[in-house]
C-alpha cells in the first residue's frame, strides 16, 4: 500500500514540544517504523498501538484510553504530528501540571469530566492481570476508597480535574509513570533510531 505522507515542520512541532528539531527527525523515524507494522499508510492505527505497547494485539482499557488521548483529532489514526505532542507529555522537562491532565484525563474512561470509583477499579483490576498480580475485590476496594478519602475535598463521590491536581501535587508518586527519562535524549532510545539507514529525512 502506497504510504500518504504529512506534511510536517520539524521546527513547528520543536517549539510545540519538549523536543529539539534533531530529535523530532528521530522521533519521525520512530512513528515511521511503528506506523508500517501492519498497514503502511503514514499513519499509526489502534493496533499498530497497541502492538508498540505491549508487543502484541489484545483488549486493553489502558491502551485504548492512551490510543483516543493520542488521536486528538478522533479520526481513528494517529498522525505524526498528534504523536509527537503527547510523547511530549512524558518528556522530563514537561511540568506537572500537564501531566497531571493527561493522567487525569485517561482516567476519566466514561469522559464525564470526572473520575469515578468505579473506573478506577476498572483501570486497576486491568492493570493487575496484566501484570499477573492478584487482590480480592475487598483489597481493592480499601484501596480505591483510601485514594477517594484523600482526593474527594468535596467528598461528592468523584474527583473532578480540580481534586486531581490538588491530590497529585501531595503525591507526586501518582505522576511516576508518566515520565520517560529516555525522551530526555530520544536519540539513544530505542536502539534502531541510530542505525544508518534511517532512510528519507523529513
Amino acid at each position: 500500500m502506497k504510504q500518504r505522507r504529512v506534511i510536517v515542520d520539524p521546527d513547528l512541532l520543536s517549539s510545540q514540544t519538549r523536543f529539539t528539531v534533531k530529535e523530532v527527525k528521530y522521533l519521525n523515524y520512530l512513528f515511521r517504523k511503528l506506523g508500517s507494522a501492519l498497514v503502511d499508510d503514514g499513519f499509526i492505527n489502534r493496533e499498530e498501538f497497541k502492538l508498540g505497547l505491549f508487543r502484541e494485539s489484545k483488549k486493553s482499557i489502558f491502551a485504548d484510553r492512551m490510543f483516543d488521548l493520542f488521536d486528538s483529532k478522533h479520526d481513528g489514526v494517529i498522525d505524526f504530528g498528534e504523536f509527537v505532542t503527547s510523547l511530549s507529555i512524558f518528556h522530563p522537562d514537561t511540568p506537572q501540571a500537564e501531566k497531571a491532565i493527561f493522567a487525569f484525563n485517561l482516567y476519566d474512561i466514561w469522559q464525564t469530566g470526572f473520575i469515578e470509583k468505579e473506573e478506577v477499579k476498572e483501570m486497576i483490576t486491568e492493570l493487575l492481570n496484566e501484570l499477573d498480580l492478584i487482590l480480592t475485590e475487598d483489597i481493592i476496594e480499601v484501596i480505591i476508597d483510601k485514594a477517594f478519602e484523600e482526593a474527594d475535598s468535596k467528598e461528592d463521590g468523584k474527583i473532578d480535574l480540580e481534586e486531581w491536581k490538588d491530590f497529585a501535587f501531595r503525591k507526586p508518586s501518582l505522576l511516576r509513570n508518566m515520565t520517560i527519562p529516555y525522551l530526555k535524549d530520544i536519540t539513544t532510545f530505542p536502539s534502531f533510531v541510530m542505525r544508518s539507514d534511517r532512510g528519507d529525512e523529513m
